[in-house]
Protein backbone atom coordinates (compact mmCIF):
# COMPACT_ATOMS: atom_id res chain seq x y z
CA UNK A 1 0.00 0.00 0.00
CA UNK A 2 1.34 3.39 -0.64
CA UNK A 3 0.39 5.67 1.95
CA UNK A 4 1.38 8.77 0.85
CA UNK A 5 3.44 10.91 -2.16
CA UNK A 6 6.21 13.38 -1.38
CA UNK A 7 7.04 15.66 -4.14
CA UNK A 8 7.07 17.90 -6.55
CA UNK A 9 3.23 18.87 -8.39
CA UNK A 10 4.05 18.56 -12.13
CA UNK A 11 0.65 19.14 -13.78
CA UNK A 12 -2.81 19.64 -11.57
CA UNK A 13 -6.54 19.68 -12.51
CA UNK A 14 -9.61 19.81 -10.63
CA UNK A 15 -9.84 15.78 -11.10
CA UNK A 16 -6.44 14.48 -10.78
CA UNK A 17 -2.61 15.71 -9.88
CA UNK A 18 0.87 14.29 -11.16
CA UNK A 19 3.28 14.21 -8.52
CA UNK A 20 6.53 13.42 -9.15
CA UNK A 21 8.73 11.26 -6.79
CA UNK A 22 12.13 10.24 -7.95
CA UNK A 23 11.81 10.79 -11.48
CA UNK A 24 8.52 8.92 -11.75
CA UNK A 25 5.12 10.56 -12.54
CA UNK A 26 2.25 9.27 -10.23
CA UNK A 27 -1.43 10.43 -11.46
CA UNK A 28 -3.49 10.72 -8.47
CA UNK A 29 -7.18 11.09 -8.51
CA UNK A 30 -8.24 13.98 -6.25
CA UNK A 31 -11.03 15.98 -5.26
CA UNK A 32 -11.86 19.35 -5.95
CA UNK A 33 -11.29 19.81 -1.91
CA UNK A 34 -7.81 18.89 -2.21
CA UNK A 35 -7.08 20.71 -5.91
CA UNK A 36 -8.01 23.80 -3.72
CA UNK A 37 -5.56 23.16 -1.55
CA UNK A 38 -2.64 21.78 -3.58
CA UNK A 39 -3.78 24.99 -5.99
CA UNK A 40 -0.21 26.98 -5.35
CA UNK A 41 2.01 24.53 -4.38
CA UNK A 42 5.07 23.40 -6.04
CA UNK A 43 6.09 20.89 -3.76
CA UNK A 44 3.58 18.50 -1.78
CA UNK A 45 2.68 15.67 0.52
CA UNK A 46 -0.80 14.26 -0.32
CA UNK A 47 -2.38 10.77 1.81
CA UNK A 48 -2.95 8.50 -0.93
CA UNK A 49 -5.29 5.55 -1.43
CA UNK A 50 -4.27 2.39 -3.72
CA UNK A 51 -7.64 1.03 -5.20
CA UNK A 52 -6.92 -2.14 -6.92
CA UNK A 53 -9.36 -3.44 -9.66
CA UNK A 54 -9.01 -6.56 -11.83
CA UNK A 55 -8.45 -4.11 -14.71
CA UNK A 56 -6.42 -1.21 -12.91
CA UNK A 57 -4.54 0.08 -9.98
CA UNK A 58 -5.98 3.54 -9.39
CA UNK A 59 -4.55 6.04 -6.74
CA UNK A 60 -6.03 8.62 -5.14
CA UNK A 61 -5.01 11.50 -3.30
CA UNK A 62 -5.75 13.77 -0.49
CA UNK A 63 -4.56 17.14 1.41
CA UNK A 64 -5.86 15.78 4.60
CA UNK A 65 -5.39 12.63 6.80
CA UNK A 66 -9.31 13.67 7.85
CA UNK A 67 -10.40 13.34 4.05
CA UNK A 68 -8.87 10.41 3.15
CA UNK A 69 -10.30 8.52 6.53
CA UNK A 70 -13.88 9.35 4.97
CA UNK A 71 -13.21 8.77 1.41
CA UNK A 72 -12.13 5.27 2.93
CA UNK A 73 -15.53 5.13 5.33
CA UNK A 74 -17.48 6.34 1.69
CA UNK A 75 -16.27 3.50 0.04
CA UNK A 76 -17.20 1.34 2.52
CA UNK A 77 -20.69 1.75 1.87
CA UNK A 78 -22.52 -0.55 -0.09
CA UNK A 79 -22.94 1.17 -4.03
CA UNK A 80 -20.47 3.58 -3.23
CA UNK A 81 -17.26 3.57 -5.61
CA UNK A 82 -14.24 5.73 -5.56
CA UNK A 83 -15.09 8.31 -8.30
CA UNK A 84 -19.24 8.62 -6.21
CA UNK A 85 -16.84 9.07 -3.21
CA UNK A 86 -14.75 11.69 -4.83
CA UNK A 87 -17.63 13.59 -6.15
CA UNK A 88 -19.24 13.60 -2.45
CA UNK A 89 -16.35 15.14 -1.27
CA UNK A 90 -15.90 17.56 -4.09
CA UNK A 91 -19.29 18.69 -2.67
CA UNK A 92 -18.72 18.57 0.81
CA UNK A 93 -15.59 19.15 2.77
CA UNK A 94 -15.03 16.26 5.36
CA UNK A 95 -16.14 18.09 8.46
CA UNK A 96 -19.47 19.25 6.34
CA UNK A 97 -19.95 15.58 4.65
CA UNK A 98 -19.34 14.63 8.79
CA UNK A 99 -21.85 16.69 10.19
CA UNK A 100 -24.41 15.71 7.25
CA UNK A 101 -24.37 12.26 8.14
CA UNK A 102 -24.84 12.60 11.90
CA UNK A 103 -27.33 15.05 11.94
CA UNK A 104 -28.87 12.93 9.28
CA UNK A 105 -29.13 15.50 6.81
CA UNK A 106 -30.46 13.75 3.94
CA UNK A 107 -31.00 17.34 2.03
CA UNK A 108 -27.37 18.17 1.80
CA UNK A 109 -26.59 14.69 0.82
CA UNK A 110 -28.88 14.49 -1.84
CA UNK A 111 -27.50 17.98 -2.91
CA UNK A 112 -24.57 16.28 -4.73
CA UNK A 113 -24.61 14.39 -8.22
CA UNK A 114 -25.37 10.71 -8.20
CA UNK A 115 -26.49 10.79 -4.71
CA UNK A 116 -30.35 10.07 -4.69
CA UNK A 117 -32.71 9.46 -1.70
CA UNK A 118 -31.56 5.80 -1.11
CA UNK A 119 -28.26 6.59 -1.32
CA UNK A 120 -28.57 9.33 1.19
CA UNK A 121 -30.29 7.12 3.77
CA UNK A 122 -27.73 4.33 3.43
CA UNK A 123 -24.54 6.81 3.92
CA UNK A 124 -26.46 7.42 6.97
CA UNK A 125 -27.67 4.58 8.04
CA UNK A 126 -24.14 2.84 7.48
CA UNK A 127 -21.90 5.46 8.91
CA UNK A 128 -23.64 7.93 11.32
CA UNK A 129 -22.92 5.47 14.35
CA UNK A 130 -19.18 5.04 13.29
CA UNK A 131 -18.95 8.79 13.14
CA UNK A 132 -20.59 9.80 15.89
CA UNK A 133 -18.13 7.68 17.87
CA UNK A 134 -15.34 9.18 16.17
CA UNK A 135 -16.69 12.54 17.16
CA UNK A 136 -16.96 11.94 20.55
CA UNK A 137 -13.13 11.63 20.36
CA UNK A 138 -12.76 15.55 18.36
CA UNK A 139 -11.10 17.77 20.49
CA UNK A 140 -12.45 20.89 19.13
CA UNK A 141 -13.01 23.94 21.63
CA UNK A 142 -15.64 26.31 22.36
CA UNK A 143 -15.58 28.72 25.01
CA UNK A 144 -12.89 27.08 26.57
CA UNK A 145 -14.49 23.94 27.12
CA UNK A 146 -14.19 21.04 24.66
CA UNK A 147 -17.61 20.87 23.36
CA UNK A 148 -17.13 16.58 23.05
CA UNK A 149 -15.82 16.80 26.96
CA UNK A 150 -19.31 18.81 27.55
CA UNK A 151 -21.37 16.20 25.49
CA UNK A 152 -19.47 13.39 27.76
CA UNK A 153 -19.93 14.63 30.85
CA UNK A 154 -23.37 15.96 30.28
CA UNK A 155 -23.69 11.95 29.29
CA UNK A 156 -22.18 10.45 32.07
CA UNK A 157 -24.51 12.66 34.38
CA UNK A 158 -27.35 11.86 32.86
CA UNK A 159 -26.96 7.90 32.95
CA UNK A 160 -26.07 8.35 36.34
CA UNK A 161 -29.26 9.88 36.95
CA UNK A 162 -31.55 7.15 35.13
CA UNK A 163 -31.45 8.41 31.89
CA UNK A 164 -31.29 5.86 29.05
CA UNK A 165 -27.59 6.23 26.93
CA UNK A 166 -29.55 6.68 23.94
CA UNK A 167 -32.51 8.77 24.94
CA UNK A 168 -29.52 10.82 27.10
CA UNK A 169 -27.43 10.83 23.40
CA UNK A 170 -30.07 11.65 21.54
CA UNK A 171 -31.86 15.11 23.61
CA UNK A 172 -27.59 16.27 24.57
CA UNK A 173 -27.24 16.47 20.70
CA UNK A 174 -30.35 18.20 19.68
CA UNK A 175 -29.32 20.72 22.33
CA UNK A 176 -25.81 20.89 21.70
CA UNK A 177 -26.94 21.71 18.24
CA UNK A 178 -29.17 24.02 19.05
CA UNK A 179 -27.27 26.46 21.43
CA UNK A 180 -24.01 26.27 19.06
CA UNK A 181 -21.89 24.65 22.06
CA UNK A 182 -22.17 27.50 23.72
CA UNK A 183 -23.99 25.98 27.07
CA UNK A 184 -22.80 25.48 30.48
CA UNK A 185 -22.52 21.68 31.93
CA UNK A 186 -24.95 22.12 34.60
CA UNK A 187 -27.79 24.45 31.82
CA UNK A 188 -26.92 21.35 29.59
CA UNK A 189 -27.95 18.75 32.09
CA UNK A 190 -31.14 20.49 33.31
CA UNK A 191 -32.66 21.21 29.99
CA UNK A 192 -31.67 17.40 28.81
CA UNK A 193 -33.37 16.04 32.06
CA UNK A 194 -36.67 17.93 30.50
CA UNK A 195 -36.54 16.39 27.27
CA UNK A 196 -35.38 12.87 27.99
Amino acid sequence: MIAYLKGKLVHKEPTHAIIEVNGIGYQVGISLHTFSEIKDREDIQLATYLHVREDAHILFGFATEAEKQMFQMLISVNGIGPSTALVVLSYLPPDELKSAIIHENTAALQAVKGIGGKTAQRLILELRDKLKKDSIEDSSVISGISRNTLRSEALTALVTLGIGRVQAERSVDALLKKTGGAISLEELVKQALKTA
